[in-house]
């Protein structure tokens, strides 16, 4: 995946592709920092979590545009977002969460909602291939 968005940059230079090269322009640097932090270059997982960073805090900032009324801002940051998102791999549906969930719940068998921390050590495999957030929540109702 990191070679894909490497290669990707370099054509959309070629392209000129204005857009593209500035997200993913981005998106290198972050992967880079991530790297001099790890000293050694980011497997797949590692990119797809740290692209779900870079799309959670965009639509964060859309949610910030929204409320100040800056639809330039919201629109530019949202097809970013769309260019993010043709990296991440396919999200799992809540479906197929509840399934996983179902799995560890079985194998940790909680008793209250101090046995939090165990489950989600065991979902932590989810990363990048589910929304960690509804992942979070379903765990959350599970638990009371």
């Amino acid at each position: 995946m990191r070679e894909k968005i490497l290669n990707d940059l370099v054509s959309a230079m070629k392209a000129k592709d204005k857009e593209r090269l500035s997200v993913l322009r981005m998106v290198k640097g972050a992967m880079q920092m991530e790297e001099l932090d790890k000293k050694r270059n980011l497997d797949d997982t590692e990119v797809t979590v740290l692209l779900g960073k870079q799309i959670k805090t965009r639509k964060d900032s859309i949610t910030e545009f929204e409320k100040a009324g800056r639809m330039d801002l919201k629109e530019q940051t949202e097809s970013e977002v769309k260019i993010l998102e043709e990296y991440m791999p396919v999200q799992m549906t809540e479906e197929e969460i509840n399934k996983k969930l179902d799995e560890v719940f079985e194998l940790v068998k909680p008793q209250s909602s101090k046995d939090m921390g165990k489950i989600m050590k065991e979902l932590s495999s989810l990363k990048g291939k589910a929304d960690m957030g509804l992942v979070n929540k379903l765990v959350k109702e599970r638990l009371n």
